[in-house]
């Protein structure tokens, strides 16, 4: 009896044993899927689809793809800047200053051409003294005579001078007016900064130029006014002297007897 007793527990062991390994074993084998990662993985045909990385990778095309855009937006940013730029220093089309020219040049001819005692401050007071000064009393009476139609001629020369300016001003208004239209037209439709400042520079150089002809204008009335009072003044002054010599005795009226009818006696 002892026998059997002692040989059914060694049995009993020796069958634990592998039992026990076995056990041992258990968490080795499944610790791998109990570690696994938290994003899933499938496989498809041996490729493997990871939606993690997936969804990382289209974040990253998005974030580059605005870059992109921004770049994009930019080049098209600089590229309007450089067409404003282009646009602000175009010339303008259109230029009034040739005419213009012309016209003060008209005007500026005109008055060049004034009679006798011109616009010359130089020569002014020289002409001036010997047209209009004082009358000598030793001229004579031929002198006085000529003297009185060298100044008439003066006066009335300084008349027709004013009234050629008046005509060459008043020819120039029917053209100021077309150039002013012209150059306001050109200035409300300026693209750029440069056009609408070289329409503005046209706009007063016309006006520059209407007040030349204003000047002229006012210069030459006055001249024919002062030559025609100075006329007026050596004029009294030579008809004082005439008048003393008419009246002085034994130069001036003698008197006598006339016979205007013949007498029948």
């Amino acid at each position: 009896m002892k026998a059997t007793q002692s040989s059914r527990p060694k049995g009993s062991r020796q069958r634990a044993l592998p039992f026990a390994a076995l056990l041992f074993a258990m968490p080795i084998a499944v610790s791998p899927i109990l570690t696994a990662p938290a994003h899933a993985q499938f496989g498809f045909g041996g490729i493997v689809y990871d939606p993690t990385n997936y969804a990382q990778n289209v974040l990253t095309a998005a974030r580059s793809l605005e870059q992109i855009n921004n770049q994009i937006r930019s080049l098209q940013n600089e590229a309007q800047s450089l067409i404003n730029q282009a646009k602000n220093l175009a010339n303008l089309p259109y230029s009034a200053l040739q005419q213009i020219q012309q016209n003060v040049q008209r005007t500026q001819q005109l008055l060049g051409q004034a009679q006798n005692i011109a616009f010359d401050v130089q020569n002014v007071d020289r002409m001036f003294q010997q047209q209009y000064g004082s009358v000598a009393l030793s001229s004579s009476d031929a002198k006085l005579i000529t003297d009185a139609r060298s100044r008439w001629q003066n006066t009335v020369g300084g008349l027709q001078d004013a009234m050629r300016i008046q005509a060459g001003v008043v020819g120039n208004i029917d053209s100021n007016r077309t150039q002013m239209s012209n150059l306001v037209s050109q200035s409300q439709g300026a693209q750029g900064a440069l056009q609408a400042t070289q329409a503005g520079n046209q706009l007063l150089a016309l006006q520059s130029q209407q007040l030349s002809d204003l000047i002229a204008l006012i210069s030459a009335n006055g001249r024919a006014a002062a030559l025609t009072e100075a006329d007026r003044a050596t004029a009294a002054d030579q008809g004082r002297e005439q008048r003393r010599r008419f009246l002085t005795p034994g130069s001036g009226y003698q008197p006598g007897n006339v016979q205007m009818f013949g007498n029948d006696n």
